[in-house]
């Protein structure tokens, strides 16, 4: 008998989103900024602290407006892992910089921070920290390496909803952060994101950015008799029904994170065995992080034994994947970035790395019948 399928991800349903959909519609505001958002944004304050935090229509949008912010142009240098998704690097080629790749810790996937300061050119704007899977970056490190230097630091913390680094939330550490609610990510709203602006100085120049380059938000608050064109900008914000997803999402957001940990928990057990037996590794979390259950991967000892595995997990329907192609690999890599440095750890570990099936609702069956098809794969290898 053919095993029921297990997916990859599961978009996770709190209970309220439509009922709050449904009072956004009675409330007569669909467009950007309507209570929902209020509540979303004053929400994100209290979590993490931040001057500003503004919802946008994806973390790729936050992560635009950061290059903006930052006033990134032709020619400027920004270093980042090449290991994270095309966002990443695109938010700020779009502003004519350069990416500069330098490799990640073979431990944690992240960006190594004793490989930054040697990457650092008088053209270097701004490091992005990367928190690969919902573990924290050395950002101690990070952010001494670039107050000395006098550069500005991103935190892409798109997979880093309710994780933290030493008591501080994601996002909340550098100068900006950007998060993500894509429906693959542990807080939804289907598409959407945030921007999260710590430095103070920036946050009224982030309100205009996101309206269109506009003091609209000023004169919401009737802090001016009109609004207008003030600076550079786009449409960075997410309609109302939007937001009132989200809130229901953020109302539950623990609940949310400790089914996942739990789940994650639960493939470190169990994998615990066939670690000791050489036949992969588990991730790693370093004590001064408190992961949020994200995703949960594998490192085979082989690029052959992986597709081995995959292709397993297809034949017993188990929706596993690879994750990133490393973008300095990539033709739009090699034709807008450079490297800094070896990369072999980026190529090492990313042409091993399987991601597990996690999500809110997944059973201790199906975790028990992944890691079962993973160690008779791996033992046949």
């Amino acid at each position: 008998m053919k095993e029921q399928r297990i997916p990859f991800n599961w978009p996770h349903m709190t209970g309220k989103e439509l009922y709050y959909i449904a009072e956004a519609h009675s409330n007569g505001h669909l467009s950007g900024d309507g209570p929902f958002t209020k509540r979303c944004h004053e929400w994100l304050e209290a979590h993490s602290g931040c001057a500003r935090a503004l919802l946008t229509h994806s973390c790729t949008a936050a992560l635009e407006m950061t290059a903006l912010l930052l006033d990134i142009k032709q020619g400027d240098e920004v270093i980042m892992p090449s290991y994270t998704f095309v966002s990443t690097a695109n938010a700020f080629v779009l502003r004519g910089a350069v990416p500069v790749f330098v490799d990640i810790r073979e431990d944690t996937l992240n960006l190594d921070e004793e490989k930054i300061e040697d990457a650092i050119t008088p053209r270097t704007k701004a490091i992005v920290a990367v928190h690969y899977a919902g573990v924290a970056c050395n950002m101690d490190r990070l952010m001494s390496i670039a107050r000395k230097h006098g550069l500005k630091v991103v935190e892409d913390a798109a997979q880093g909803m309710m994780a933290s680094y030493r008591g501080k939330p994601l996002g909340s550490i550098g100068d900006l952060g950007t998060l993500s609610f894509h429906e693959t990510k542990n807080v939804i709203s289907g598409e959407g994101g945030a921007l999260i602006v710590n430095d103070k100085n920036l946050a009224q120049r982030a309100e205009i950015i996101r309206e269109k380059g506009t003091d609209r938000a000023r004169f919401f608050r009737s802090e001016v008799d009109k609004y207008t064109w003030q600076d550079i900008g786009s449409s960075f914000l997410p309609g109302e029904l939007i937001a009132a997803f989200l809130w229901a999402q953020l109302e539950d957001a623990q609940r949310i994170t400790d089914q996942r940990i739990a789940s994650w928990q639960r493939y470190h057990q169990l994998l615990e065995p066939l670690e000791a037996a050489g036949l992969l590794r588990r991730p790693i979390v370093p004590s001064d992080c408190i992961h949020n259950g994200h995703l949960y991967y594998v490192l085979l000892p082989s690029a052959h034994q992986r597709e081995a595995l995959l292709k397993d997990f297809k034949m017993q329907s188990i929706s596993a994947v690879f994750h990133y192609v490393p973008l300095h690999s990539s033709p739009a890599g090699v034709r807008y970035g450079r490297t800094h440095g070896s990369l072999d750890i980026t190529d090492l570990q990313s042409e091993r790395l399987v991601r597990l099936p996690l999500f809110v609702g997944l059973t201790e069956d199906q975790q028990s019948h992944v890691v079962s098809r993973l160690a008779m794969s791996a033992k046949t290898a």
